[in-house]
């Protein structure tokens, strides 16, 4: 029996190895840019779900004290502060705090306001928040904008007070 030798059996080469090791890096890079991208989409869905919360927390709140509601005890624009005192200071008063705990800052302060149209009784209320952590705004994407200048998110709902 005569042996002969095996030719081109001898294993893996280093360029071979070295390609296999940079195909697995860019893999892996992939996989931990797609878990980044899944956990700030997470984020932003929780935050958009407290400001849902907030939102329909304070509706509630007037449909409780639906007299002062319309009267308009609770209107109250971005950058106010509401005066304690009455049923209705009281609720705006602890609303803000509310969103300033729950809401993310950042430039922008994160802040409510509310109107009431006394025709239709319908109540629009408006969240603000900073969410640049995730997303910086491009330089000039709004006329007039400063350049890298934040831009808030703004959550707005409205509902009719009804009995």
């Amino acid at each position: 029996m005569r042996r002969t030798p095996r030719q081109g059996l001898a294993g893996f080469s280093l360029i071979e190895a070295l390609v296999s090791l940079l195909v697995l890096s860019v893999g892996l890079l992939g996989v931990a840019a797609l878990q980044l991208s899944s956990l700030k989409a997470n984020h932003d869905a929780a935050t958009h779900s407290q400001a849902t919360f907030l939102a329909y927390d304070i509706i509630d709140r007037m449909r409780a004290n639906r007299g002062a509601a319309l009267a308009g005890a609770y209107d109250i624009a971005l950058g106010a502060s509401p005066v304690a005192g009455t049923v209705a200071g009281n609720d705006l008063t602890q609303w803000k705090q509310e969103i300033g705990s729950t809401l993310p800052a950042g430039a922008i302060t994160p802040d409510g306001a509310i109107q009431l149209d006394p025709a239709t009784q319908v109540v629009t209320v408006t969240l603000q928040w900073d969410d640049s952590h995730g997303s910086p705004s491009l330089p000039g994407a709004a006329a007039g904008a400063n350049p890298g200048a934040p831009e808030p998110v703004t959550f707005t709902t409205s509902t009719q007070l009804v009995n």
